[in-house]
């Protein structure tokens, strides 16, 4: 086989490397241009939020000399040298820990409960009523804008202090961010065994579930374990407004300046979300291959 490469006269090269001069030089003025403007609006966003590059640069020496006092006992010791004194505190923070997990865990299953019971009302496929689905769309709108810690600080204020609060604005905030995943799901669905349940006379929630449900299922358990991770790291940050959890006894330590029992307690949650993180993140690949298969 002749490999043989044929090069074009000069005459017909010439405006061919002129094109791709040109083409780059293009690609070039457009990146500088997009660069130039990403620091003309960081420029104009840092003079609305009145930042101090000076006194950032000044106190910058504070936020790593923080890190330095996580790593060292009152004795001043560094941590690893005493782990018994390091973490004198485990049993009761693994036990606010497990209520972190707890109240994740039943938010995560009453948020996912109420989103799968509005999904479907909100389908464009399995609803022609207009008004109906507006009004459900909304009402996951509302849930998902409003930040958890906000619906916790007002729960707070109603119900008291616990678990309780945190709970219930988990539970409020994982509704509409599944309630709008959900709905999408069931959008995409093949609509024919819907519409042969229909045809032979069944009712809409016979449609729903034996057309509807047995496509979603899989990839509905996979979305709500993937909330229950988010939701493990959002309860431990719901102590800080009386919530119940470890986000309590953390609070308590960073206000109280107890440098080691913050990296302690820093420590467990990590620990506790990685391992979460894997576990779920198995099920969840577990869960989608069970969706692929014929």
């Amino acid at each position: 086989m002749d490999h043989t490469v044929v090069i074009p006269p000069d005459a017909q090269l010439a405006p061919l490397l002129r094109a791709y001069d040109r083409a780059v030089a293009a690609k070039h003025r457009q990146f500088f241009i997009g660069l130039a403007f990403m620091a003309g609006a960081f420029a104009l966003a840092c003079i609305g939020a009145e930042i101090d590059p000076g006194l950032f640069w000044e106190k910058l020496g504070n936020f790593t000399s923080y890190f330095n006092r996580l790593a060292h006992l009152d004795t001043g010791a560094v941590v690893l040298s005493d782990p018994a004194e390091w973490f004198w505190g485990l049993r009761r923070w693994t036990r606010l820990l497990g209520e972190t997990l707890l109240m994740a865990y039943v938010g995560t299953v009453t948020g996912a409960v109420l989103a799968f019971c509005g999904c479907f009302l909100c389908s464009r496929n399995l609803v022609s009523s207009a008004l109906l689905r507006i009004v459900i769309r909304r009402i996951f709108e509302i849930c998902r804008t409003v930040p958890d810690i906000v619906f916790a600080m007002i729960f707070v204020a109603a119900f008291g202090l616990g678990a309780l609060p945190g709970v219930m604005a988990i539970a409020i905030h994982t509704t509409g961010a599944l309630g709008k995943l959900f709905s999408e799901v069931v959008e995409n669905i093949d609509m024919k065994p819907v519409e042969g349940i229909a045809a032979s006379g069944g009712s809409w929630v016979s449609q729903v579930r034996f057309g509807a449900v047995p496509q979603v299922l899989s990839n509905f358990a996979s979305y709500a374990v993937l909330r229950f991770e988010i939701n493990v790291r959002g309860a431990a940050v719901l102590g800080f407004v009386g919530a119940g959890g470890i986000g309590e006894e953390l609070i308590v330590a960073i206000r109280k300046f107890f440098y080691s029992d913050v990296s302690a307690i820093l420590v467990m949650i990590v620990v506790c979300v990685m391992l979460i993180d894997t576990l779920s993140e198995k099920l969840r690949h577990r869960l989608l291959a069970m969706d692929e298969r014929p």
